[in-house]
């Protein structure tokens, strides 16, 4: 009898040792399936949307020439973008022609290039070292950020290059160029109607909002600028240049000062201080842009230069003024309670105080009822199309 109950006890213990195991194998397989259930829904975008197709083609076209090349190690860190080898970037620039350079910047060249004879992309040159180069563009800063962001208002980079002191950066191209070129250049900005500035400003604001407040930790752009939002075909805006971003916290303490004068917020330039409300002053800037079509700084002598927000401020809280400051290709083209919402929101992005400026989230939930529904808002306008019974008879003689 003792013999049997010692058996029995010991297939008892053998049991619920096995039992036990298969639970605690069963509760590991329901935690990792949960995780990465969360991990792909944080990560996954719509594939429904336009614009997740948009970036998911643009990609796929791309994934296979790129698969060839391995990242490599640069400055101890493995970027999240491929690298190109430098012989691609020169056919597929036709050796960096003269014909090919869409813009010609502070550091370098960006030329339009055709990769592997079928992917259309910007070349950006960056010639240069030392100190003061790397203060005004840190190329592992803009792999690290722009590897992980994905966004449809926030250009995507494509790959990246280093050759001797040369570094090269290849970006999604944008076929109607940046802000700068449209609202500055020739055409001075005949192109953008009232509706397609509100759109720009619009999409400018989304993603904005996508780095302050959906990255972690939340990104500052610090050189937000006409010339850093491109358009494309159909204009819709991308913020691009990312090599001054910071991350980190929200109290940003002192930074090193870096951006473009006429943009760069007060507190910034007197006391070193940045945060969020730094890129919603840069942003008021590009908004008063679009409005007037002036400059942020415009030479009015040799030695003398004037701002568009000393100028224009006096005149943009004043109703009787504000519409014959307006650029004249928009002139008289608007409602006027929409003109004056959208200076008044542009007044209180470049106040002198940080803290009187709004966060971006409420500058974009300002411009959503501004903008038309086809074009990325919620304005729907009046149907402009003759009805048939509203059509004139026509009597011939």
């Amino acid at each position: 009898m003792q013999i049997a109950v010692a058996v029995r006890h010991h297939h008892l213990n053998k049991d619920l040792i096995i039992a036990l195991s298969l639970a605690t194998t069963a509760i590991t397989v329901i935690i990792c399936t949960i995780f990465a259930w969360i991990f792909w829904r944080r990560n996954r975008r719509d594939p429904g949307s336009k614009d997740a197709q948009s970036y998911g083609n643009l990609h796929s076209s791309i994934r296979s020439p790129l698969s060839k090349f391995n990242s490599f190690r640069m400055m101890n860190k493995k970027p999240l973008v491929p690298m190109i080898e430098y012989s691609s970037l020169v056919s597929a620039t036709d050796s960096f022609s003269e014909n090919n350079i869409l813009a010609n910047e502070g550091l370098g060249c960006v030329y339009k290039s055709c990769l592997y004879g079928r992917v259309l992309a910007a070349v950006k040159k960056l010639d240069g070292n030392g100190q003061e180069f790397e203060r005004n563009f840190d190329l592992q800063n803009e792999l690290d950020l722009l590897g992980k962001i994905r966004h449809p208002n926030i250009v995507s980079v494509l790959g990246y290059c280093i050759h001797g002191e040369s570094r090269f950066l290849v970006y999604e191209l944008l076929q109607n160029g940046s802000l700068e070129e449209q609202l500055h250049g020739p055409s001075y900005g005949a192109a953008l109607t009232w509706h397609l500035r509100m759109k720009i400003a619009l999409d400018a604001a989304r993603g904005l909002e996508y780095l302050h407040e959906h990255c972690y930790p939340p990104v500052i752009h610090r050189d937000l600028k006409s010339s850093n939002i491109l358009l494309d075909t159909e204009f819709n805006a991308k913020i691009a240049d990312f090599g001054l971003a910071a991350s980190g916290g929200t109290d940003k303490g002192s930074f090193k000062l870096s951006g473009t004068f006429g943009h760069v917020a007060p507190e910034y330039i007197l006391d070193g201080k940045l945060s969020e409300k730094s890129d919603v002053y840069a942003f008021g800037i590009v908004l008063l842009e679009l409005l007037i079509g002036r400059k942020p700084v415009e030479k009015m002598a040799p030695s003398q230069c004037q701002s568009i927000v000393t100028w224009a401020m006096p005149q943009l809280t004043d109703r009787l003024k504000l519409p014959s400051i307006i650029h004249p290709v928009i002139r008289d083209t608007m409602d006027l309670k929409h003109l004056y919402q959208v200076a008044a929101v542009a007044v209180l992005c470049i106040q002198p105080e940080p803290s009187y400026r709004p966060l971006i989230t409420d500058v974009l939930h300002s411009l959503i009822p501004l903008v038309p529904v086809e074009l990325g808002g919620t304005l729907r306008l009046p149907d402009r199309t003759p009805q048939r019974n509203q059509i004139p008879s026509i009597h011939l003689s």
